[in-house]
């Protein structure tokens, strides 16, 4: 494994498309009950039926604390006839369950396998983030992978480099979305020493990412700082879905209008211009006063499905259609998120696929 903050030399790494095919998915089994307080004992059946639907097309690992968790987790799975032997389990502490942000970021190395690792420190916010800052090098040892920390050399110090998978998306050609106010403002606080050339720098190095396209803002209730992962997502090379908010009084219309407006002017890695899909948002949910970062745009494309959070809405059927029509060859499996949204996240946030080589 390679220790954080030293920099490896290695020939191009790129990060694959989500479309592409899958080895499994990873992810980590619900256990803190502060994450969704009042509503958790129904999160773990949500899981279960996510697995269900995985577990047909690919390898499932699931991260859990130890056997007895395991054997919790086998239970429900079992009750909801999601057990099989796609699915395996591994007895390492977590945090939290979100393992798009905390898990490595894989890497193809030419015909092989690898993974990045960067910085976690739990979204500048949650001081209780070392367990799920280790998974990266869990999961890379029990795969045996070349691991790549990515860090920046500025000033004659190194800086590792702290980043989340649900701040960015890629087409797999070479071309990335993320956004301004998750990596470059002042409250996001996970590379204040870095710049947009320094982080265009490293996402060329570490993801193969020639062409960043930067969007503004997120969308209200997002505790991460405006992951990219609930408003933007290629579905094809040049193909992006963005979500659009047509309530002028609603918070989320003027900075998803500007995504939008830049997304239309935005081009591939060729300088070809983007097609620019507009997707509805469901009417605001709130939970204790909260407002939830609800979106359809969290959809998570895994081997021969989609899986799309929905929330008992009328535009529920509206983004199903539409993700259906921008990825005709897979079968669009909706998945009831109303309670699942009360911890912050959906089905996007708490995967994270392991390519097939």
């Amino acid at each position: 494994m390679t220790s954080r903050g030293k920099l490896s030399k290695h020939p191009k790494l790129r990060m694959a498309a989500e479309w592409e095919p899958h080895e499994a998915t990873w992810i980590a089994w619900p256990h803190n009950e502060n994450d969704w307080p009042g509503k958790f004992a129904c999160i773990p059946h949500i899981y279960a039926e996510i697995v269900r639907h995985l577990a047909r097309g690919e390898q499932v690992h699931i991260v859990v604390n130890d056997a007895a968790s395991e054997k919790r987790a086998r239970k429900v799975l079992r009750e909801c006839d999601a057990l099989n032997g796609s699915v395996r389990f591994h007895h390492w502490r977590t945090d939290r369950v979100w393992t798009r942000d905390s898990g490595p970021i894989f890497v193809r190395n030419g015909k092989n396998l690898a993974a990045t690792n960067w910085g976690f420190n739990g979204w500048a916010k949650y001081p209780n983030h070392k367990n799920d800052d280790l998974l990266p090098d869990h999961i890379g040892e029990f795969l045996g992978l070349q691991e790549f920390a990515p860090a920046v050399i500025k000033g004659g110090k190194i800086h590792p480099v702290v980043l989340e998978g649900g701040s960015i998306d890629v087409n797999g050609r070479g071309t990335m979305l993320t956004t301004e106010e998750c990596l470059l403002s002042t409250k996001q606080q996970r590379n204040p020493a870095l710049g947009r050339k320094d982080l265009e720098q490293v996402f060329a190095k570490y993801l193969g990412i020639g062409n960043v396209v930067w969007l503004g803002r997120g969308i209200e209730g997002d505790d991460t700082h405006g992951h990219v992962d609930d408003i933007s997502r290629f579905v094809a090379p040049r193909s992006v879905l963005t979500v659009i908010e047509p309530n002028k009084r609603d918070k989320n219309h003027a900075p998803l209008k500007e995504n939008f407006k830049r997304l239309r002017a935005a081009t591939d890695q060729h300088g070809k211009r983007l097609e620019v899909v507009e997707l509805p948002m469901p009417s605001p949910i709130y939970h204790k006063g909260q407002r939830l970062p609800a979106s359809y745009a969290n959809f998570y494309i895994a081997n021969g499905v989609v899986l799309v959070p929905i929330f008992g809405d009328p535009n529920d059927r509206v983004a199903l259609d539409i993700i259906a029509k921008a990825l005709p060859s897979r079968t669009v499996i909706p998945v009831y998120c109303r309670d699942f949204i009360w911890g912050l996240g959906a089905i996007h946030c708490m995967t994270q696929q392991q390519p097939a080589i």
